[in-house]
């Protein structure tokens, strides 16, 4: 299996558990954990897909997400008292899925020729709005608008990923570097608790 496939599909799980949490935490029934799960997963790839005009759009086009998907839901019901002490795995899991997702993102959008400026963009949307449909569909303000550096970090490692591909860089060491540019500020962000700056006065106001 292509590793980049592979993690694709840890980066799917681990947003579906992620995804399974917060709605078993909001008290949803089955069939609302499932859809959260889902939307989490595969929102960000979907709405991606439907931007550009891709079909058939991600999911459909490789049923391994579904099933993906709802492993990751039946594995969350049997050991949820298990699962959600290990959030700090998840993260790591995560930061892997948002690397992998935010790079595949800006292939594909290349691919259909779109400018390098909105396949940015796209990569980010694929890696991050998964989890702000899950945010939005749960209640919550989405966690990317108001702590943490989380789209920040797949911006970075997008604009690392284009600036490679300008100079022609092996797409192999194209990716691996800037999938790394993602992860290691996400995880320095995480452990240092770092956020953007927040407005929260008048910047030529006296309050």
């Amino acid at each position: 299996m292509d590793i980049i496939y592979f993690l694709d599909m840890v980066g799917t799980f681990a947003f579906a558990v992620s995804g399974s949490l917060v709605a078993m935490k909001s008290k949803f029934d089955i069939f609302g954990v499932v859809i959260i799960a889902f939307v989490t997963a595969v929102g960000g790839g979907m709405l991606r897909d439907v931007l550009i005009d891709a079909h058939p759009i991600n999911w459909i086009g490789d049923l391994n997400y579904i099933w993906v998907i709802l492993i990751a839901v039946t594995v969350t019901y049997l050991f949820k008292s298990k699962i959600a002490p290990l959030r700090k795995t998840f993260v790591l899991f995560d930061t892997l899925g948002i690397s992998v997702f935010t790079l595949l993102g800006i292939q594909k959008s290349l691919a259909f020729g779109l400018p390098p400026f909105v396949a940015l963009i796209m990569g980010m949307i694929s890696a991050v709005f998964g989890g702000v449909v899950r945010d939005v569909l749960t209640r919550k303000v989405p966690l990317i608008f108001k702590k943490e550096i989380y789209a920040s970090a797949c911006l970075s490692g997008g604009v690392v990923y284009l600036l490679l591909r300008y100079v022609s860089v092996k797409p192999d060491i194209q990716f691996v570097l800037s999938a790394v540019t993602i992860i290691v500020i996400r995880i320095i962000a995480v452990r240092k608790s770092l956020e953007l700056p927040k407005i929260n006065k008048d910047v030529f106001g006296k309050s």
